[in-house]
């Protein structure tokens, strides 16, 4: 591997113009991202500010980086999964002068230690997905706090964990919530997961979806893109929840519900989605069909309980890419694809450029205010706090006069109408 102490470590930097194309492809479907990019580089607001970031190194985080450079900060970087790192893209990046530690196929002393690298800068703010990044800062060097003004959180299962920390009063500094912005929540983990999910399937597996029983386990916005996506390929969409409104939603929008113990003997192919550990368990692949196909899209490798899959099995072998053939011993045969890991960034490139241009633009911008508020001298409590409305329907707005859409506005007389609470009938 490179290694240049201080500055990155990456597999293989003569991967740094392939990496290049690829994120210049990004570029020129993130047009809300390169717009903010065009605009902040001439003011520079995160001049003097240092950044630590810990998010899937992909094309698209790419143009994240480079923009949050643009405008004028210090950034380091490694990756939040061990196996989502695109080696070209990191070696781009690392070209370019960005501070980045991250490679594909890490394992866990190798993982924390890149995030580690990051924090050696003392950062003024994190930029997290899933937050280990965070959590590394609270857990081994709580004294870095003190001059961290704020955060951002990319995905759910971050924001759930730093909300029971925020409840616990535990949390050192405040974390927006990307994740619940809804130019985020409701087309990055609906659209965005729901196709690259099922392309990670596909790349791991190249089976027909059509015809096939394929579990969703988990109607959050994540199960609901899978689902919808796989229906559309023309498989029979069974979905196990615990929680009774989100299986009266999956009812009628038209998919069968169950538990998991009866979905577990009629599935072909299974996908995680819950941010819950022990979702599918031994007493489940002793039911299912041979031939299997298990995967995952939450944020972590624990839906799946890998452990008791092998334990159960005589005989594990790689059959193609990220896809592991486990022979039980009664020689039924079930697939594991990703070890377990995302199946959408492990097995195939993560989300589309043109859902995350509005995820990463809410990241950017969210920065930006942590900046901004820090400047006025405004402190925020050390809370997991929320993406404004105002910021929401901006980016919503310029993404749809990228796309050349246009939309009605309200008059005055209805904007008086829906303000005066004596109208009746």
């Amino acid at each position: 591997m490179d290694f240049k102490p201080g500055k990155y470590k990456v597999k293989n930097l003569s991967l740094a113009s392939e990496g290049r194309k690829k994120i210049e492809w990004a570029e020129s479907r993130m047009p809300v991202l390169m717009a903010l990019r065009e605009k902040y580089s001439r003011t520079k607001p995160l001049k003097g500010y240092k950044i630590a970031g810990c998010l899937h190194v992909t094309k698209e985080t790419a143009v994240l980086i480079e923009t949050l450079h643009a405008a004028g900060a210090q950034v380091a970087w490694s990756g939040c999964n061990p196996l989502s790192t695109q080696d070209e893209i990191a070696a781009a990046l690392a070209k370019n002068g960005i501070e980045i530690y991250a490679w594909h196929g890490q394992n866990v002393k190798e993982f924390y230690w890149s995030i580690e690298q990051t924090l050696k800068m003392k950062p003024n703010l994190t930029l997290d997905d899933g937050a280990d990044l965070i959590f590394t800062v609270h857990n081994k060097y709580p004294h870095l706090a003190k001059n961290i003004i704020g955060g951002t959180e990319e995905t759910t299962t971050g924001v759930h964990r730093l909300r029971a920390m925020s409840a616990a009063k535990k949390l050192l500094y405040p974390v927006i919530a990307v994740n619940d912005a809804e130019t985020k929540w409701d087309f990055d983990n609906v659209y965005g997961t729901g196709q690259s999910s099922i392309d990670g399937i596909l790349r791991a597996t190249s089976v027909l979806l059509a015809g096939k029983n394929f579990v969703v386990a988990g109607y959050g916005h994540c199960g609901k893109g899978c689902a919808m996506r796989a229906s559309g390929m023309g498989a029979n969409v069974i979905v196990t929840e615990v929680k009774p409104t989100a299986a009266l939603k999956a009812t009628l929008d038209g998919f069968v519900v169950m538990p998991m113990d009866e979905a577990a003997k009629m599935g072909d192919i299974f996908i995680t989605a819950t941010g819950v550990k022990d979702v599918i368990v031994d007493r489940h692949f002793k039911l299912m069909k041979d031939g299997a196909i298990v995967c995952n899209t939450g944020h972590y490798d624990c839906e799946i309980n890998i452990p008791q899959l092998s334990k159960l099995s005589k005989k594990k072998r790689t059959v193609r890419p990220n896809n592991e053939e486990y022979t039980l011993k009664d020689g039924r045969k079930v697939y594991l694809l990703a070890q377990g890991r995302l199946v959408n960034l492990a097995a195939a490139e993560g989300h589309p450029s043109e859902v995350m241009d509005m995820s990463f633009a809410n990241q950017f911008m969210s920065q930006i205010r942590l900046v901004d508020l820090h400047k006025k001298e405004v402190t925020l409590p050390p809370q997991v706090i929320d993406i404004p409305e105002s910021q929401d329907q901006e980016i919503a707005q310029i993404k749809l006069k990228t796309m050349g859409y246009k939309i009605d506005k309200l008059s005055k007389e209805q904007i008086k109408y829906m303000n005066d609470y004596s109208a009746g009938t």
